[in-house]
C-alpha cells in the first residue's frame, strides 16, 4: 500500500489529466508557448502528447511544474 502523500501536489494526479487541463486551459498554441516542446506544436493530440511525456522525464517534469504552477491552490 502506498503512504499518503500530503505534501505532493500530483498524487493521484494522472498525466493525462495533467495535459488536459493544461490544454483546456491555455490551448496547444498556449501550453507550447509556456512548454515549448514540439509535441504542443507540430500535429498536437492528447495521445501522441503521452507517448512523448512518458519517455522523456525532463519533458515531463515542466509540464508538470506548469500544471502544479497554474492550478495550485496557494
Amino acid at each position: 500500500m502506498t503512504p499518503p502523500q500530503p505534501n505532493n501536489p500530483l498524487h493521484g494526479v494522472t498525466l493525462e489529466t495533467v495535459v488536459t487541463r493544461l490544454v483546456e486551459h491555455y490551448g496547444w498554441d498556449g501550453v507550447y508557448e509556456k512548454v515549448r516542446i514540439n509535441c504542443f506544436h507540430n500535429d498536437p493530440s492528447i495521445k501522441s502528447s503521452l507517448k512523448f511525456l512518458r519517455k522523456t522525464p525532463w519533458a515531463r517534469e515542466k509540464v508538470e511544474a506548469l500544471y502544479i504552477e497554474t492550478f495550485s491552490a496557494g
